[in-house]
């Protein structure tokens, strides 16, 4: 028996142009409904790009009076973004600025950006983060959310409302058809859905209808109007596609350009980055972007049956030093749950970084001279927690970069009283005799005293010195395990034992326990949490 494949033709074989006519007069209907400004999210591919192209012949069709509010055009730049894609990111907004201006239309460009202190590399090499894993999804929120979040709720407070026009499809995904369909019965008004996230604003998805290739066919055939070529951007996906090919009517066996995303170059929430791979694969101009699939592979570094494993990378410690130790479901053995990148994986990872961007400013194409990987605002982020949070106060990040760059560290000098000069690091660690865990804690210590040193008040000192003495005590590893298991067997009898399969689920987890989590391992049990109670037993016997 032969299956039988039905393809859709695409808009149902209605013409584009009466799809196109039929669909602006709905946004010019919505726009002049009333006066609550419109955000549009554009990250610059196609279903942005529909959107705002929609938008923008929708104004061009209404008199100069009627263009009576804003429209907002947000662009979220992560800076890790491929540098292909932000740089056509990057240009598209100033041709967009220039002609919005230009056309007298009320649309305004935005380029958004996380905070230093949420951007990618101040969280894995300053705080020493692990890669981000898809049970571990430390940086979406900060990269891309709250920069948006954060846009939308100054339009909300200074107009009252916000209706967000995005480019979001059915076709998509069935989660995403899921969600939107859940949303559409909840609307408050024609085509406008409630936004789950952000209160006072309402979502508008004009082409939430729209399959791929429909999408594809209206940018091909429809002229961009902010004057950006849409075959440049048909292009760029063919790039991205591991085939070469970009189809635009295919039928269910046909692979759609459609399907090429395009994100941060260090994902490592995908298991490949198959778009950069096949920008490098398909365009031999496009090998200057090969130290960045190589960094962004290291980072998702794996084991030799393909499992992610980057403990040997990690401190046997959690964020704050304390120890945990950790049940594998399939097993029932005990581990402890590794937390951030040690000293010496954060110094090799910045060396790393430094070194890519060195080789795409020398090796790159026209425009790439001046790339930033990461941003001396970043460096100079990531260097103050190094010292004054981490007790780093060898300071190693000035020769780090000179090392690599052949270059002096463009930075202001740090307090004298809170560096240790190489000479004093060397004397510390022969002193130590090899122990690094006395090091670390001998060097933390008089990183505390010398903050302290020319205080007028010391409140706090002891709280600082006896932090410090817990995170770094132990023998090492093995005895710091030892310790933990022997404080369990206290809890266990003070507290009653029920393996972690068997307890109910808690409400609050920590970063390192989403970690562990996305590892196959349940958070079980705390040495400081069983130390407490074992005190609490002597105490009460």
């Amino acid at each position: 028996m032969t299956d039988i494949q039905i393809t859709r033709r695409p808009f149902g074989g209605r013409p584009v142009a009466e799809v196109v006519a039929e669909l602006t007069a709905e946004i010019r209907e919505l726009y002049t409904s009333d006066q609550v400004p419109w955000v549009i999210g554009y990250s610059g591919g196609k279903d942005s790009t529909a959107v705002l192209q929609l938008v923008w012949l929708a104004l061009n069709g209404l008199a100069p009076e009627e263009r009576t509010k804003p429209v907002h055009v947000i662009s979220t730049d992560t800076l890790v973004e491929n540098p292909v894609v932000a740089t056509w990111v990057s240009a598209s907004l100033k041709v967009m600025t220039d002609s919005a201006q230009a056309s007298g239309l009320p649309i305004f460009p935005h380029r958004l950006t996380p905070t230093v202190e949420d951007t990618f590399w101040v969280n894995l090499i300053g705080k020493g983060y692990p890669a981000p894993r898809p049970k571990f999804r430390w940086c979406t929120e900060r990269l891309k959310i709250k920069p948006s979040n954060a846009f939308i709720r100054s339009v909300v407070r200074d107009h009252g409302e916000a209706i967000l026009v995005l480019g979001i499809r059915k076709a998509e995904s069935s989660v995403r058809a899921s969600v939107m369909a859940k949303h559409a019965r909840r609307r408050v008004r024609d085509r406008l859905s409630p936004n789950g996230s952000l209160p006072n604003s309402l979502v508008y998805s004009p082409i939430e209808d729209w399959t791929n290739d429909e999408v594809w066919m209206f940018l091909m055939q429809v002229a961009n109007p902010w004057g950006y070529r849409n075959k440049d951007l048909l292009t760029m996906y063919q790039g991205a596609s591991t085939d070469g090919e970009c189809p635009l009517v295919v039928d269910s066996t046909t692979p759609s350009c459609g399907d090429s995303r395009f994100g941060c170059w260090t994902c490592t929430l995908v298991d490949k980055d198959k778009s950069m791979s096949a920008m490098i694969q398909n365009d031999d101009e496009k090998e200057w972007m090969l130290p960045l699939l190589e960094l962004r592979n290291a980072l998702d570094m794996r084991d030799d049956e393909g499992f992610r494993d980057d403990r040997v990378l990690r401190d046997w410690r959690r964020m704050n030093g304390r120890v945990q130790l950790m049940e594998r479901k399939s097993t029932g053995e005990l581990e402890m749950i590794h937390g951030p990148y040690t000293q010496q994986s954060r110094e090799e990872w910045l060396r790393k970084l430094l070194g890519a961007q060195a080789h795409i400013r020398e090796n790159g194409p026209e425009g790439m001279g001046a790339l930033e990987l990461v941003s001396l605002d970043e460096l100079h982020e990531i260097r103050r927690i190094w010292v004054f949070e981490k007790h780093e106060i060898e300071d190693s990040l000035p020769h780090i970069y000179a090392e690599v760059t052949g270059g002096q560290f463009p930075g202001k000098p740090l307090d004298e009283h809170l560096v240790l000069s190489a000479d004093d690091v060397d004397t510390l660690r022969q002193l130590c005799d090899g122990d690094e865990l006395r090091f670390e804690m001998t060097r933390s210590l008089l990183a505390v005293e010398q903050k302290f040193r020319t205080r007028s008040r010391r409140s706090g000192l002891f709280e600082e010195l006896e932090k410090v003495v817990r995170h770094g005590f132990y023998d090492g590893r093995d005895d710091a395990g030892q310790r933990a298991r022997a404080y369990k067997e206290v809890a266990d009898v003070a507290r009653g034992y029920r393996p972690m399969h068997e307890a109910p689920a808690t409400g609050h987890m920590t970063v390192d326990d989403q970690a562990a989590t996305g590892a196959g391992l349940s958070p079980l049990f705390e040495a400081d949490e069983a130390e407490q109670q074992l005190e609490g037993t002597h105490a009460s016997s």
